[in-house]
């Protein structure tokens, strides 16, 4: 009987508790419609969360680092999801890893999920980011493949956006491909600054306010000009004879 009893109550206890969980979830579900609706991006993190918690699942957590990273909170986006390269992540997750990186100043790290990205589905945006973190981390010459792909398959509507001045900015992909095409040409070979240049001046001459292309192009004019005057001769001193 005493037996009988407690499995009774354990019965009681068991569904009142599913209930009550069952409950909690649908108000979150709403909750968390209701923040989406009032752009409420707060509410939309603390509505994740407690679904996370109360039924998790890894769409759950991938759409809360999401919202973590597209509201430039990205170590909380890498603390929900992670840092460590995953071939089976969702496209969205290896998205949230390669910004996040990249905004915390990780090259090498947001590399490897931007080339998972670009090996999944390749397109110029796509390779822009690869050929830029390649540069970043030394390798010139690997970034020369997503260059030549990239203004191959730019279209003059795509843009990419700059922000190295105080008003962000946007230039056409092409010029931009084109910038860093000038890049990989002196850091591969640091004699033939002019080809480097010659690109360059491409990019500028499809957005003449490409402000990042200006200043690469004065940076490479002032070395060549510093590197002219080491190799021009100085007139040696003439030595007085005996009379």
């Amino acid at each position: 009987m005493k037996k009988f009893t407690f499995l009774f109550l354990f019965a009681i206890a068991f569904f009142g508790n599913a209930q009550t969980k069952s409950e909690l979830q649908k108000h979150y579900e709403a909750y968390y419609k209701a923040m989406q609706q009032q752009a409420d991006m707060d509410g939309v993190v603390e509505a994740l969360t407690h679904l996370n918690v109360i039924s998790p699942s890894k769409e759950r957590r991938d759409t809360l680092a999401y919202v973590y990273s597209s509201t430039s909170r990205y170590m909380q986006a890498l603390n929900t999801i992670g840092i460590d390269k995953n071939e089976n992540d969702s496209d969205l997750a290896i998205q949230v890893k390669a910004v996040s990186l990249k905004a915390l100043n990780q090259p090498k790290r947001s590399l490897e999920q931007f080339e998972i990205l670009y090996k999944r589905k390749p397109n110029p945006y796509l390779a822009y980011e690869v050929a830029d973190l390649k540069i970043q981390t030394g390798d010139s010459n690997g970034a020369n493949a997503e260059i030549t792909y990239g203004l191959a398959n730019a279209t003059d509507q795509m843009k990419h956006a700059f922000y190295e001045r105080q008003q962000p900015y946007e230039v056409p992909l092409k010029a931009a491909f084109l910038h860093l095409k000038g890049l990989v040409q002196y850091n591969l070979d640091k004699n033939n600054i002019d080809a480097a240049i010659a690109s360059i001046d491409a990019a500028l001459k499809i957005d003449p306010n490409f402000n990042l292309a200006s200043l690469s192009k004065q940076a490479l004019e002032s070395r060549k000009e510093k590197a002219e005057e080491v190799a021009q001769p100085t007139d040696a001193p003439k030595s007085k004879g005996k009379k």
